[in-house]
């Protein structure tokens, strides 16, 4: 099939281009920067919130199916608020100028990233795809995100194709912020990433080849709506962030009253240490076939 991938230089979008064309399919990379382009078929050049470049390069390429993988996290280590911002324009403007060019050029299928731990802190621990979304977080910068997933989502649902959102758990592995040289991982290691007690916060982990591994199977699947993509072994913190400092070497995490944690952690990190809930896959599974080759994030958090 012919696949265009938006995001093509991410964390995800990269190694998902290779392993479509191993698989047989034609993959035009979208980029902002050329320079920056992975290896594929073809390449076109578009920001994705210019409607007008949108529309020229994916009419170019011709794509049977559209996959957007479209962030700016990259500069999470630059300017946090800037990427928040840019991420959520990404996934309300973009969405929407990829939908409108995906169209116009025959397309049939789209593909989109979402997250899978947007959802409310409310009910069981593990929580599945129809529970509602925090759009009303008490935190302005998280509920703002959250409305632009949800935002994604209905575009997704509603584009007239044959679309899919994959809610990726919290990636890990390579180039993610929980690699040893990322921003969690260089903090952790400096020993200035306490826990607060009781470590109550549930996290759906997904390694990014289980990620690049769903993304080619929704490609090639024709399942629709909304899926969780996560591993097999939804964690408290209290489990998973000493065994992850253990791993990487780092000193363990001293303990702190969860009242302060806001005020110590900001309120996105302490909401996911003590409140968070985790993802079920049970649809991924049953839908995409989708079996992650990192059933359990003890099988490489911490190791790259």
């Amino acid at each position: 099939m012919r696949v265009l991938v938006a995001g093509a230089t991410g964390v995800v979008g990269r190694p998902l281009v290779g392993a479509l064309r191993a698989r047989g399919h034609e993959v035009t990379a979208l980029v902002r920067e050329e320079s920056r382009a992975p290896e594929a078929d073809q390449v076109v050049v578009a920001d994705a919130l210019d409607r007008e470049a949108v529309l020229s390069a994916v009419s170019a390429a011709r794509p049977e199916v559209v996959v957007h993988q479209l962030t700016a996290l990259r500069l999470l280590g630059v300017d946090p608020a800037e990427a928040f911002t840019q991420t959520a324009r990404l996934r309300t403007e973009g969405t929407a100028h990829l939908i409108e060019a995906a169209r116009a050029a025959g397309a049939r299928r789209l593909v989109a990233q979402s997250i899978a731990f947007a959802a409310a802190p409310e009910g069981p621990a593990v929580l599945d795809e129809d529970a509602p979304l925090h759009v009303d977080s008490e935190d302005p910068g998280w509920s703002a995100t959250v409305r632009a997933v949800a935002e994604l989502e209905r575009l997704v649902l509603n584009s007239g194709l044959a679309g899919v959102a994959l809610r990726y758990g919290t990636l890990y592995g390579p180039g993610t912020a929980y690699a040893r040289d990322g921003g969690i991982g260089q903090w952790v290691l400096s020993g200035q990433c306490p826990l607060p007690e009781g470590g109550a916060g549930i996290t759906s982990f997904l390694h990014v080849e289980d990620a690049v591994g769903a993304a080619v199977a929704a490609v090639e699947s024709e399942a629709t709506g909304v899926l969780h993509v996560t591993d097999d072994e939804p964690a408290p913190a209290a489990q998973w962030l000493p065994h992850y400092a253990r791993t990487l070497g780092a000193p363990p995490p001293r303990t702190i009253p969860v009242d302060l944690a806001p005020r110590l952690l900001g309120w996105f990190v302490a909401h996911q240490l003590t409140a968070a809930r985790g993802a079920a896959n049970d649809r991924a599974r049953a839908q995409l076939g989708f079996k992650p080759l990192r059933p359990s994030w003890r099988d490489g958090l911490g190791q790259e």
